[in-house]
């Protein structure tokens, strides 16, 4: 189906009549653009203040452990490695690296679920550029 036949042209109607609703659907068409942009950022920053939410968890939950952990591990594996609480603090250290590495790929991957392209806006733009251009043509 075409634009001529959902739109009725009234005969009687003059170009300025034409030219103030072709002024009126431009504005709110405009003002739906932006009004659909600014929704699509929104729920795009919530995400992405979840993925940093995520990330400073982590980190603080990392913090905390390493600390207790390093202290634990490290005298127990320094006792059982005759003494040598050098030994227990390297392995210990290396168990939190990976421990934390876990979990900033965690917190990464939240902000990778998420598009930050605006791609609803985008193709709303490319139909309103269509639909402009087949008014043109009309």
């Amino acid at each position: 189906m075409s634009l001529r036949e959902h739109t009725q042209i009234d005969p009687d109607v003059g170009i300025p009549d034409l030219i103030r609703r072709l002024a009126d659907d431009s504005k709110r068409l405009a003002t739906d653009e932006v009004r659909l942009a600014k929704l699509e950022l929104g729920e795009n920053l919530r995400t992405g203040a979840r993925g940093t939410l995520w990330l400073a968890v982590a980190f603080g939950i990392a913090v905390v452990a390493s600390s207790a952990a390093t202290i634990f591990v490290a005298a127990l594996i320094g006792r059982l490695a005759g003494g040598h609480m050098w030994v227990g603090a390297l392995v210990t250290g290396l168990l939190e690296l990976g421990l934390a590495l876990f979990l900033i790929r965690k917190g990464i991957g939240a902000f990778g679920k998420q598009s930050y392209t605006l791609k609803e806006t985008r193709a709303s733009l490319k139909d309103t550029q269509a639909w402009v251009a087949a008014k043109r043509a009309d």
